[in-house]
This record gives C-alpha cells, sequence and structure tokens, in this order.
C-alpha cells in the first residue's frame, strides 16, 4: 500500500530575517534541516529535531517559519537560488556551444553535490505548492538556458519553448535518476546528458563528450 502523503502546512516564512544575527539564525536552521534530511530522512525530522540541531529554542525557529513544511519550501527556495547563481557564473563570452556544455555540467555538479538532500527535495518540490519567490526564481533559470540555446543557432525562435522545456525534462530525469542511484562519477554523468541533449538537438558540436574544454572545467560557485 503506497504510503500516505503528509498533510501540507503554511508555507510561507512568519518574517524575513533582517539584520545579521537574524540571517544567521535562519541559515543556521535551514542548514540543521538540510543536514536531518540527508542523513536521517523524514522519519527523524520536526521542528523539535530542527532546533536542537540548529541550537537555537523552539520559539526562535517559530519566529521564522510556522511548520517544518515552511522550512522545506526554503530548502527549496535556496537550493534554486544556488542553482541560479552557478548558471549566471557562465561567462557571457564563451562561445556558444561551450556555454551549453557548461551549464549542463552546472546542472550535473548541482545534484551530486549534496545528492541525498537533492533527492528528498526533489520530492518535495512535487509535493508542495510553489510560491512567487521558486517560480521567479527557476524563470530566471529558464531564461539564461534559453538565451544560450538561441545563440547557438540550433533551434527556431518558433520552437525554442517547446524545445527548451523538452530539454530541461531530458537534464532534470538524467540527473534526478542518477542521484536516486547514487551516483558519483561526475564525468560520466556529464557525458550522458550532453549526448541526450546534443542528440535530440541533431548535433555533435563542440568538445567531445567527457572531456570539456578548460573553461568548462573551472569550478562554478557552489555552497559549502
Amino acid at each position: 500500500m503506497p504510503a500516505k502523503p503528509r498533510p501540507t502546512t503554511r508555507l510561507d516564512a512568519r518574517k524575513m530575517p533582517g539584520q545579521k544575527r537574524s540571517v544567521a539564525t535562519v541559515e543556521s536552521i535551514l542548514e540543521a534541516a538540510a543536514r536531518i534530511l540527508e542523513t536521517e530522512g523524514f522519519g527523524a525530522y520536526s521542528t523539535n529535531a530542527v532546533a536542537a540541531r540548529a541550537g537555537v529554542s523552539i520559539g526562535s525557529l517559530y519566529q521564522y517559519f510556522p511548520g517544518k513544511d515552511s522550512i522545506i519550501r526554503a530548502l527549496i527556495n535556496r537550493n534554486a537560488e544556488a542553482f541560479l547563481a552557478d548558471l549566471q557564473f557562465v561567462e557571457p563570452d564563451l562561445p556558444p556551444v561551450a556555454a551549453l556544455e557548461l551549464m549542463l555540467q552546472v546542472a550535473v555538479r548541482h545534484q551530486l553535490q549534496r545528492p541525498g538532500l537533492a533527492r528528498l527535495l526533489d520530492l518535495e518540490e512535487m509535493r508542495l505548492p510553489k510560491d512567487d519567490a521558486y517560480q521567479a526564481t527557476v524563470g530566471e533559470s529558464m531564461r539564461l538556458f534559453r538565451g544560450c540555446l538561441a545563440a547557438t543557432g540550433w533551434v527556431r525562435p518558433a520552437q525554442m519553448e517547446v524545445a527548451s522545456d523538452d530539454l530541461a525534462a531530458i537534464v532534470k530525469g538524467l540527473v534526478d535518476a542518477a542521484g536516486q542511484r547514487g551516483e558519483t562519477d561526475e564525468a560520466g554523468l556529464f557525458a550522458r546528458v550532453r549526448q541526450a541533449v546534443f542528440g535530440y538537438l541533431g548535433r555533435a558540436g563542440g568538445a567531445p563528450a567527457g572531456t570539456p574544454s578548460d573553461k568548462i572545467s573551472r569550478q562554478p560557485r557552489t555552497r559549502p
């Protein structure tokens, strides 16, 4: 019998941190939640457990988050923002094909950086409603991706929306499946993702699969 879906609770944060101390408290709460989820799973996840791991009182936690779902929503948003930040690291003066390859490598590295947490957030992303901040972040990521595709000249403008959505789904499907299998071979996964994307586009240009150029090999910004 399938597991009964967990009910959702209020997701919007009670207040936004302003002072440095408040920002640090919120970050401690989020990181504590992330570590519980990736090491112990949902069975050990509760607001009390998060507060204890973060070293704050439960009252302090509730000042910012009304419940554990709101913390997960914030983690999903943080994850999306980190991915966008890495995409923004792609230099605009790179040749279009190299820029596209680098974006694919960013997607692979982002999934494999904390694969256990990424798998759980992928599941929760489907369950929880998406807020405006998340939608804006994902929209900007797609805008950058579509701009990169347009620069290659491989996709007609009239086909851009469908093609970019297809390719995003292909990349997400491959990296999510690799994460679920516990893969750690970044170069191997990048080669498969690249092959799938370039195959969809009907192209074999750019650097040979699995051997990114020097610029592509440079590490994008990532969270600790």
